[in-house]
C-alpha cells in the first residue's frame, strides 16, 4: 500500500463525501473546512460566508490502486466546475469548486485536467475550480461525517425543481397573512401559530408550495415561541445572510419556491447545536 491524500471542495460535502466512499482504493474521507481565515471554524461560521472556508472532503487514497488522475475524474464528473462559488441551490463561497494539492505533482495534474477540460468544450462556460496548496484542515461537526450513509441514501441530489410565479399569483394562492409571512419576510407573534404545538409524527411542508423540509423527529421546544428544529431535510432549504433590523442572522428559505420561513441560530440543544426556527404560519403539516 502506498498511502497519498488531497483534498476537494465541490459543493455540500455530504454528497463528495459519499462519492469518493464507493471508490476503490480510497482508505478513508472526513469532511471539514479548509482555505479560510478562522481558526478552528464551526458550520454555522462557515455558512455565514464570512470565512472564506470551503466545505471538503480529505480524500486519504492508496495510489497503486486509484490514481490521481483518476480521482479527478470522479471530482470533475461529480459537480459543476464552471459555477462560481454555486452549486444548484447552494450560493456562497463554502460551496466554491476547489482543489487543494499535498505537492507539485498533484499541482500539476490538476492544472492539466482543467486546460483538458476547456479545451474540450464539454462545457459552455470555462472552469472556475481554484487549484491550491493544502491549508490547515479542520475536521467538520461529528453528525455531518457519512451524513448520508447514516440516513440510508446514496446522494443529496434529490432538489426540487426552482418554480416560476408571479408574487400577484402568490398572493391569489396564500392570502395575505401567509402572503407577508412567506414572500415578504414576515414574522408572526411568538406563540401563536398551530404548528407550535403538534407533536405527531409526520412531515412539515413549506407553507407556499408544499416542499418537504423537516421530519417530526427533529422537532424540539425551544421555549422560543416559534417551532424548532435540529435538522433540515437535506437540499430542502436554503441559508442566506439576513441584515435586516441591525443585526445579523442567517435567513432560511424554500429551495422550491425561495419562501421566506424563518432563522437558523447556533444554540440548539442536541448534538447538532443548530435551531431552525420557523415560522408556523410558513408551513403545512402532514401526518403520517
Amino acid at each position: 500500500m502506498s498511502m497519498a491524500h488531497v483534498i476537494f471542495a465541490g459543493g455540500c460535502f455530504w454528497g463528495m463525501q459519499a462519492v469518493f466512499d464507493a471508490v476503490q482504493g480510497v482508505v478513508s474521507t472526513t469532511v471539514g473546512y479548509t482555505g479560510g481565515n478562522v481558526d478552528n471554524p464551526t458550520y454555522e461560521m462557515v455558512c455565514s460566508d464570512m470565512t472564506n472556508h470551503a466545505e471538503a472532503v480529505l480524500v486519504n487514497y492508496d495510489d497503486t490502486v486509484v490514481s490521481f488522475d483518476e480521482l479527478l475524474n470522479i471530482f470533475f464528473a461529480n459537480h459543476n466546475p464552471t459555477t462560481l462559488n454555486r452549486q444548484g441551490y447552494d450560493i456562497g463561497s463554502q460551496y466554491r469548486s476547489a482543489i487543494f494539492v499535498a505537492n507539485d505533482e498533484q499541482e500539476a495534474k490538476a492544472i492539466d485536467k482543467i486546460r483538458e477540460i476547456n479545451e474540450s468544450k464539454i462545457y459552455k462556460n470555462p472552469v472556475v475550480t481554484q487549484v491550491l496548496r493544502e491549508r490547515t484542515f479542520y475536521e467538520a461537526e461529528e453528525y455531518h461525517q457519512k451524513y448520508l450513509e447514516k440516513r440510508g441514501k446514496k446522494s443529496c441530489s434529490l432538489k426540487p425543481k426552482h418554480m416560476s410565479i408571479s408574487e400577484k399569483e402568490w398572493k391569489e394562492k396564500l392570502g395575505d397573512e401567509k402572503y407577508h409571512i412567506l414572500r415578504e419576510k414576515g414574522t408572526e407573534k411568538p406563540f401563536s401559530g398551530e404548528l407550535l404545538y403538534v407533536k405527531d409524527e409526520g412531515i412539515f411542508t413549506c407553507g407556499a408550495c408544499g416542499n418537504p423540509i423537516f421530519i417530526s423527529d427533529n422537532k424540539f421546544d425551544s421555549g422560543s415561541g416559534w417551532p424548532s428544529f435540529d435538522e433540515a431535510i437535506p437540499g430542502s432549504v436554503v441559508l442566506k445572510d439576513d441584515f435586516s433590523h441591525n443585526m445579523y442572522r442567517v435567513e432560511v428559505s424554500c429551495a422550491k419556491c425561495g419562501s421566506h420561513l424563518g432563522h437558523l441560530f447556533n444554540d440548539g440543544p442536541t448534538d447538532t447545536g443548530l435551531r431552525y426556527c420557523i415560522n408556523s404560519k410558513a408551513m403545512d403539516f402532514e401526518r403520517e
